[in-house]
């Protein structure tokens, strides 16, 4: 009988620890960008809406085009971590909305997600830059010597006058 009970209370222990540990690594959801609450941009009509009634219906847009003012785009993402790894995007929306330049309506509505997206070749290499690199050796001993203690060695220098004090 004792057995019995020490048993079930190892089992229930161990079940215990099994559902804590799964709870753990349930995946933390996190959400960025811009959020559709009342009206969804997909909701914009090409040739009625405007500047203005794009901007009441979803705010301000996520960014503008960098060489045309008249493209807006909403963005946003979503992103899981689970435990310690690394987030991964699990969804991305863009929409782009472009205006016409003269009555400020709307052209065009293109809606682009995850897979609409392009791998871009990074280049990580640095830039050299003129010079070398102190080591901190030489940075800690470098000003020594260099200090306010020492008489002025520019006595006498053309343009001070005598008595200059700095």
């Amino acid at each position: 009988m004792f057995r019995r009970a020490a048993s079930a209370a190892i089992a229930a222990g161990l079940l215990a620890s099994t559902l804590a540990g799964l709870g753990a690594c349930a995946p933390i959801t996190t959400y960025s960008g811009f959020q559709a609450i009342e009206s969804n941009p997909k909701d914009v009509k090409v040739g009625t809406d405007t500047k203005s009634t794009v901007r009441g219906k979803l705010g301000s847009p996520s960014a503008t085009s960098t060489f045309d003012p008249n493209v807006w785009f909403y963005m946003n993402q979503i992103k899981e971590r689970v435990a310690f790894r690394r987030p991964h995007v699990v969804a991305r929306s863009v929409t782009a909305i472009t205006f016409n330049k003269d009555n400020e309506q709307v052209e065009s509505v293109n809606n682009y997600t995850l897979k609409d997206g392009k791998v871009i070749a990074f280049n990580n290499r640095e830039t050299p830059t003129r010079g070398r690199e102190m080591t901190v050796l030489e940075q800690l001993l470098g000003t020594v010597g260099r200090g306010s203690m020492l008489p002025p060695q520019d006595e006498g220098v053309p343009g001070t006058r005598p008595g200059d004090q700095r």
